[in-house]
């Protein structure tokens, strides 16, 4: 474990976050760890997740535990007792992260170590070429990844999951062996049983060939990123695409583009992305239409509101129907209020006759079917079309206040337009409202 150890010499700052499944791997870096511990005089914070999927996991995790604090370790521990995703092992990463990054927190650490190795970056970069991926997608697992506040630092990837658990064996190191693992119904189980024997056959050095092949991959990626780093500010902002820069830059530019805003999201759970979902992408800001919005893994979306791409969770529509009765502030954080005078003559406000109307107002989400009378122009309007035509955003659109009389008829479209019933400052008129 000499490089393993120079490498951790070279990184560690206490104090450090180990995650620890309790299996040979995760067990050897723990152990190794501690070789150090006095040296480098580091507080070692040992996080376990019991996944409760197995009855042997109770007994690995008082395993850990008894590791842990005979050797004056801090051991913290949780359960994950529900799965809501349909994809176990997806769920259980993003459960397993969201544990470790809250333990990083309390302990403000600035180093997360994991145990994964050669085979596990060879089993990565497989399954990535099969299903495709972005470029630093394809390079598999970094030695270090840089996290906001934090690293990730993976000491082991130049060694094999057989020479590790051989460096267990010998010293005496306690692990237990997750039976799961020796299932093809995953995946990853299956290049593990199958493709990785074959290739090891052919060279028993092979899981180094991988490593030197990511650290080129990620060497091109690197150069890309410094060629882009520029235009991806200028295009996108904030995360946020600006649709006519974007079509204007060559493909393998916009193809960057797309990939740096799919990592920022995506970040540690990359592999729920593949190539399909870059070509969507690309096919979607590439499309004449203003409005598209496309759905993307782990419940995000893709929205295009005109000259604006970003992804995002989906807003929850949520339809209301207040009566008014002076001041009402809104969901979407805006208020209308009724006030004595005013001579603003802009959407944003409406003068209006109690006399021409049914008394109370109302205010509420638009429905199917709106339409609206439209002041100086004859016949109704549809609501949906005056959305399109003021290019409001499709994610706003749901929160666009309607004001009606107590008949259903609609008077105005607080920022937008005013209907029949809206007056001049020179008419008669007992109502002024406005919209802020």
């Amino acid at each position: 474990m000499d490089k393993a150890l120079e490498i951790l010499k070279n990184n560690l700052t206490s104090p450090v976050v180990v995650a620890v499944s309790g299996g040979p791997d995760s067990m050897v870096l723990l152990h190794t760890v501690l070789c150090l511990k006095k040296e480098l005089d580091l507080t070692v914070i040992v996080a376990h997740v019991n996944h409760k999927h197995r009855i042997a996991s109770e007994e690995e995790a008082l395993m850990v535990k008894e590791y842990t604090e005979k050797n004056n370790m801090i051991f913290e521990y949780m359960e994950i007792t529900e799965y809501t995703d349909d994809n176990f092992h997806n769920y259980a990463h993003e459960k397993r992260y969201e544990f470790f990054e809250s333990l990083i927190k309390k302990y403000q650490a600035k180093t997360l170590l994991t145990a994964h190795h050669g085979d596990d970056l060879m089993e990565t970069i497989l399954m990535r070429i099969v299903r495709g991926s972005t470029l630093s997608g394809y390079a598999g697992l970094k030695m270090i990844s840089n996290r906001e506040g934090y690293i990730i630092l993976r000491p082991f990837l130049e060694y094999t999951k057989d020479e590790i658990k051989a460096y267990a064996d010998k010293h005496q190191i306690p692990y237990a062996i997750d039976e799961s693992n020796n299932e093809d119904v995953y995946t990853r189980n299956r290049y593990r049983h199958k493709v990785l024997p074959f290739l090891k056959e052919e060279d028993k050095d092979v899981h180094l060939k991988f490593n030197k092949f990511s650290k080129l991959l990620l060497l091109y990626n690197d150069y890309i990123d410094d060629l882009v780093k520029d235009k991806i500010k200028n295009i996108c902002p904030d995360n946020v695409i600006c649709v006519d820069k974007f079509q204007k830059e060559p493909k393998i530019i916009k193809i960057k583009i797309i990939e740096y805003l799919l990592e920022q999201y995506y970040q540690s759970n990359l592999n729920v992305i593949s190539d399909v979902h870059t070509k969507i992408l690309y096919k979607t800001l590439m499309n004449t239409k203003s409005n598209i919005t496309i759905n993307l893994p782990n419940g995000l979306i893709g929205i295009k509101n005109y000259n604006e791409f970003k992804i995002d969770y989906p807003i929850k529509k949520d339809s209301y129907n207040y009566e008014f009765t002076g001041y009402l502030c809104l969901p979407n954080n805006r208020v209308i209020e009724q006030i004595t005078e005013s001579v603003d003559n802009s959407n944003y406000e409406i003068k209006l006759d109690s006399q021409e109307l049914k008394l109370p107002l109302y205010v509420r989400t638009r429905r199917d079917g709106d339409k609206i009378q439209v002041k100086g122009l004859n016949g109704h309007k549809k609501v949906k079309d005056i959305l399109i035509d003021e290019k409001v955003k499709q994610s706003t659109r749901d929160s666009q206040p309607v004001v009606t009389d107590s008949t259903g008829e609609i008077i105005w479209l607080p920022g937008l337009k005013k209907s029949k019933f809206s007056k001049q400052n020179e008419e008669k008129y007992d109502i002024i409202i406005r919209y802020f």
